[in-house]
């Protein structure tokens, strides 16, 4: 995926440009809806079809005290992108400075480094700029004045539910996958790089991956079935997301996946993790043996 960053980089881009504007965390079905339009607008048009999206999260800036956890970092998110059919992403970068920006000016630069711009599709709601000022009126009002087509998708709505980050945000932490599923349109996981840990699941006869993932929105802590992807194949497993109190007690949760048929070295490599099942609350042992029989028996669970 070719990801530009800055808003002039637009001009690089063969046009007219088709922008799905937004911040797109996790993107769900509504966010799908959205990028959507714009792909329909830019194979019409044949043109380029451009995911416009922000980085941090304008609420890191704003407000980080309660900005909200993330439900994917941004190479999750380019590769959940890339599954939509979307093959550039501009990550505009996201200061204080750039919250003084109003809407206007901020639509003018889009339409200034678009060679032309085509459309802009926004959810219908989506406020931006500078005190939030702009919405779909501005957005339409602009499109008359330069010539490009506004598309304002309504919310989508679930089980009398509008799909939102929010709600899926909730879901997860409670460990409602099959709920975040339903709203995201895909299972829910979480994506991150194998690091090198203590080691002590080699000692104990089940080597584990340890996964630093993006993700900051996780399911409870405890042991689950999972299904994990390395490269592009996927491997059933069982992995425990927790504080690993019998060995560590560590004060940030970890995540530290068994994969079941296999052997080989993935350090350094991603790994996308599904969660398909809770198995038990994570527990502190007496005693490494102890430890030792639970793991074999989380094992045979998994298998199950």
């Amino acid at each position: 995926m070719q990801v530009l960053r800055s808003i002039d980089a637009l001009s690089t881009l063969p046009g007219p440009l088709a922008l799905a504007v937004g911040v797109f965390d996790g993107i769900h079905l509504g966010h799908q809806e959205v990028i959507r339009a714009a792909q329909e607008h830019a194979t019409q048009h044949h043109g380029t079809a451009v995911v416009v999206t922000f980085d941090p999260h304008p609420m890191q800036v704003l407000r980080p005290g309660s900005a909200p956890k993330l439900l994917c970092g941004p190479r999750h998110q380019r590769l959940i992108l890339a599954q939509t059919g979307i093959s550039c992403l501009l990550a505009c970068p996201f200061t204080a400075e750039t919250a003084k920006t109003p809407a206007r000016d901020f639509l003018q630069q889009l339409v200034r480094a678009s060679r032309p711009l085509g459309c802009i599709s926004v959810g219908y709601t989506w406020s931006f700029g500078h005190g939030r000022e702009g919405n779909i009126h501005l957005l339409m009002d602009m499109g008359q004045e330069h010539d490009f087509a506004v598309y304002g998708v309504p919310p989508l709505k679930i089980d009398s539910e509008v799909v939102s980050s929010t709600l899926i945000r909730e879901a997860v932490s409670k460990g409602n996958f099959h709920k975040a599923a339903t709203l995201l349109g895909r299972e829910y996981s979480v994506f991150g790089t194998v690091v090198e840990g203590q080691k002590l699941g080699r000692q104990l006869g089940f080597p584990t991956a340890n996964v630093d993932v993006e993700n900051e929105q996780l399911p409870p802590l405890g042991v689950y079935a999972v299904e994990a992807r390395v490269g592009a194949q996927w491997f059933p497993g069982v992995a425990n997301l927790g504080r690993r109190p019998t060995v560590a007690a560590d004060a940030d949760p970890s995540l530290e996946v068994h994969l079941l048929n296999w052997s080989g070295d993935i350090y350094g490599q991603d790994m996308e993790v599904r969660f398909t099942r809770h198995l038990r609350s994570e527990m502190k042992f007496s005693s490494l043996d102890e430890l030792k029989a639970q793991i074999a028996r989380d094992i045979e669970a998994a298998r199950s």
